[in-house]
């Protein structure tokens, strides 16, 4: 009984979750390497643009866009919490441009104020549940039941961010689609490497069919990387590249 005990610990041990705090903490700086070129994930509240993807103004810690529905919702929480919020005056805008990419009703103003939330405690929070609620605690729990550890749970992640939640080919469920018609995950009794493997394949050719994303360093000099070593639990230290900036994690 008490061999099982200790073996039991081991294996928990030997591979925590993504959901982990430190873990958790990783994977908000490898995204912020990709989606802000730093590493400081928690300076990017304010961070907003238009980055021409089709999507309207992408901003905040996870890239919430107003052409997708996700920064509505954000801004619907931040104003149920905190009502009369400096952005609350934008809901019929966000309404109005939802599943396009205009900046009708939004404009410079919207970014200055969206600069101003960002220093509220509370918009801050709203950023941090909304990231869990849509992006962070779903992907987890998908690669969980797929029986993937740490990295194949970041890559999850890393690939709903970019690609939304969705059932779409270009979306993480499309995504996954395609990886399950290649490999087995180990849940069902594949290889972990070999499904990770055949994932991050579609996640690329998802990318490439888009301008906006067609930049696979995420995937090729990060991700890969990390899978090359075998590192299935993404232990620090952690060395990539991003567009060519070289990044490292030390613990």
């Amino acid at each position: 009984m008490l061999i099982s005990a200790a073996l039991s610990l081991s294996l928990t041990v030997a591979s925590p979750s993504l959901a982990e705090p430190h873990k958790k903490d990783i994977a908000m700086r490898l995204v912020s390497s990709a989606e802000n070129s730093s590493l400081d994930w928690k300076a990017q509240y304010g961070y907003i643009e238009d980055i021409e993807d089709e999507r309207g103004y992408t901003a905040g810690i996870i890239g919430f866009c107003s052409g997708t529905g996700d920064m509505l919702e954000l801004v619907e929480l931040y104003t149920k919490r905190r009502p009369g919020n400096v952005l609350a005056r934008y809901l019929p805008a966000l309404r109005e441009v939802n599943g396009t990419d205009s900046h009708e009703g939004l404009g410079a103003r919207f970014v200055k104020d969206w600069k101003t939330a960002a220093k509220d405690p509370a918009f801050q929070r709203a950023q941090n549940d909304e990231r869990d609620r849509v992006y962070f605690k779903p992907a987890v729990r998908q690669a969980e039941k797929d029986g993937l550890r740490a990295l194949g749970q970041f890559a999850y992640y890393d690939a709903i961010v970019m690609h939304g939640p969705g059932n779409g080919r270009l979306s993480f469920g499309g995504i996954r689609k395609s990886a399950l018609a290649k490999a087995r995950p180990p849940a069902r009794g594949g290889d972990e490497v070999a499904y990770l493997n055949a994932f991050l394949d579609a996640r690329k050719a998802a990318m490439k069919a888009e301008e906006a994303h067609e930049d696979t360093s995420r995937v090729d000099t990060m991700q890969r990387v990390f899978l090359r070593d075998r590192n299935l639990d993404l232990r620090p230290p952690l060395t990539w590249k991003v567009y060519g900036d070289k990044y490292t994690i030390k613990k």
